[in-house]
Order: structure tokens, then sequence, then C-alpha cells
């Protein structure tokens, strides 16, 4: 038996406690942050949890900082704990994306998470220092509540509850395999000849007359607007990725390094770059598209379904036949069409670069 954690996502709901949390979570961050970069400027170790710990309860007491004794003391220590894991990830070798952890602004990304003493009843849900806030649920509740995660989304603000259950072995009822070729004229092409084609919002917004009277009236309507781009961007890539994840064990997709792939082409004052209004152009694309978020999820779901994912190097794969393997750029004379030059093998250019992630691999 394995144990499965899964997020509840609620209707939200309003009081004013919720900025204020999260508003010194995020001073909390940033100034620990900062004094964590000075001390790398200086050649110094960083500080851990326990010594971030108690210089947190030195500025509760303080004169200067006491405003933080205001926010619940576990929602302070969860913040704590995420920039200790956020420096522990920088610094490890084995993740594949390494980073320093960054600055948080206000009004991007607020949330705040309480650890325990969560308790549910009817619909409503109790938080501590909060109390009980009424409630709309999603989806029922299952397994044992580990956590509660109090985030916003434009003037809304969310609580997602998270639990943990116990599973049998998931093991996936087919033995498919399917290769996938994504793209910015298509979602994912299948080895099989399946299309998914996707939302493309960004492409629906770019219709609309920039900075006019109507797109900037309100702020907030672009907020809006923004949130609805994203829920219609993550709507069509959920039910594609169910479509797929149900209807194959294994999954072969080309391992991109999305961030690389959409850094700017500006270059610099000494080394500027050329087509940079081309290359942000297919940036926007890439993005509008949601690439790593389609391969995140078809990751997370075949784990619960128990097929797999398998990653490929993507070198190549446009140029390559499916049927003889002859590669050369000539074989793609356009973006949509695929002609080999060796053995005359003609197709549509993103099944064809499917059908080499498959590695022949049988669909059937």
């Amino acid at each position: 038996m394995q144990r499965a954690v899964r997020p509840h996502r609620k209707r939200s709901f309003g009081w004013g406690y919720k900025a204020l949390s999260a508003g010194c979570r995020r001073f909390l961050w940033n100034k620990m942050l900062s004094m964590n970069l000075q001390r790398l400027r200086d050649k110094q170790l960083i500080m851990r949890y326990n010594e971030s710990a108690w210089w947190l309860t030195f500025w509760k007491k303080s004169d200067e900082f006491g405003f933080l004794a205001t926010a619940q003391s576990q929602v302070l220590q969860q913040c704590l704990k995420d920039l200790d894991r956020a420096f522990s990830d920088g610094f490890d070798r084995k993740q594949p994306l390494k980073r320093t952890p960054q600055f948080k602004k206000k009004g991007m990304g607020d949330s705040f998470r309480f650890p325990q003493s969560i308790r549910l009843e009817g619909s409503s849900v109790f938080l501590p220092k909060i109390g009980w806030v009424r409630m709309r649920l999603s989806r029922e509740i299952e397994g044992s509540i580990r956590s509660a995660t109090v985030s916003r989304r434009g003037k809304h603000w969310f609580v997602s509850i998270l639990t943990a259950i116990e599973v049998a072995e998931p093991v996936h009822e087919l033995s498919t395999a399917v290769g996938i070729d994504r793209g910015v004229v298509n979602l994912a092409v299948l080895s099989d000849g399946s299309t998914f084609e996707g939302s493309k919002p960004l492409k629906r917004l770019a219709r609309k007359t920039k900075f006019s009277n109507n797109w900037m009236r309100q702020r907030e309507r672009i907020t809006r607007l923004h949130i609805k781009i994203a829920d219609a961007r993550n709507d069509a890539i959920h039910k594609a990725t169910t479509i797929i994840s149900k209807s194959h064990a294994v999954i072969v997709l080309e391992d991109l390094r999305t961030k690389n792939m959409t850094a700017s082409a500006k270059g610099s004052l000494d080394e500027p770059g050329s087509k940079f209004r081309q290359k942000a152009g297919l940036n926007r694309s890439i993005l509008d598209m949601g690439w790593f978020e389609f391969g995140r999820q078809l990751e997370y779901k075949q784990r619960w379904r128990g097929g797999q994912v398998i990653l490929i190097n993507p070198r190549n794969t446009s140029r390559k036949c499916s049927d003889c393997g002859f590669t050369d750029k000539v074989n793609r004379p356009s973006q949509a069409q695929f002609s080999c030059m060796a053995c005359g093998h003609s197709e549509n250019a993103d099944v064809n670069a499917a059908k080499k992630h498959s590695g022949g691999r049988a669909c059937r």
C-alpha cells in the first residue's frame, strides 16, 4: 500500500485576517531571503531553519517588527521551512531546475499554510486564529487532513485542504504506448494520429486593442481576464492529459527545457541578439500552450494510474524519419509537412515526430 496525498480546493471566502497573514508571510520571506543572500555575498553559510526561527522569535518581541506577532505562529514557521527547502533545492545538483529563491511581490502568489488544527463541519472549515468560515465544497473530503493552504486569485481567496489516503499500488489497466509531440500550432500530436489543439487563450486576448479605454478601464478587470486565461489553459491541459493517461500505459515525451527555450533573444549592449521580436512571439506561443504544465500533469496522472512517462532527447526528432531513420533538415520542407528524402515517407510533421518519440513501441 502507498499513501497518496491530494489537494481539495474550496470556494472563495473573505475575512480581514487573510491579507495580514499573507503580508506577514511575504515580509518574513523577503527579510530572511535578503539576509541569506547577503551572507552568500560575504561567503558565509546561510541560515537554516533553526537559526531563522530564532530570529523570528526575536523580531516578534521587537518594536520594529512586532507586527509579526499578529500572524498565526505556525504560518510564519511554515514560511521559514519553505524558504529553507527552497535553498536546499537551489543547491541540490540532482534537481533539474536549480535557482536561488526569488523575492515575493504583493498581490502575486499571496498565500499561507496551516499545518494542523484544521476541522471540517458541514459547509464550514475551522482555521486557527480565523475561526469557522463558511465554504462550498468542490469535492468530498477523503482521508485524514494534513494541512490547509489559503491563497488569493484576483480579489478572491480560496482554501485548499491537503489530505492523505491509503491506496493500493496502481497498475495501469492498458498496455499501450504512445509518443507525443508538443507544438505551438497544436498542444499535442500523438503517434496514433490523435490531435489536441489547446485553448490558445493569449491569442484570443491579442485581438483586443491594447491600452484602449476598455482594455485599461480597471486593473481588476485585467486581473480577472488573466485568471480566466489561466483557467482556460489549465482546463484544456487537464482534459487532454486525462484522456491520454487513461488511454495509454506508456507515454514518451521530448525532454524539453521550456525555461531555456523561452529565454529572451535580446542579448546585451555588447552582444545584441537578432530576430528577438520573432523569438518573443515564439516564446509567447510556447508559454500560451503550457508545455511544462502538460508534462507535469501527465507524469503525476500516470503515477496515479500505474503508468509511465519516458523522457527522450529532443535532438533532431523533427528531422528524423520515423520509417527509415534518415535525418536531415531537408526532410521538413515546411512547418506542417515531413517528406523523407531517402525513403520517400511523407506525412504530417508532428505525427512523424510523435512516432519517433514512441521509439517503435506499438500503439495497440
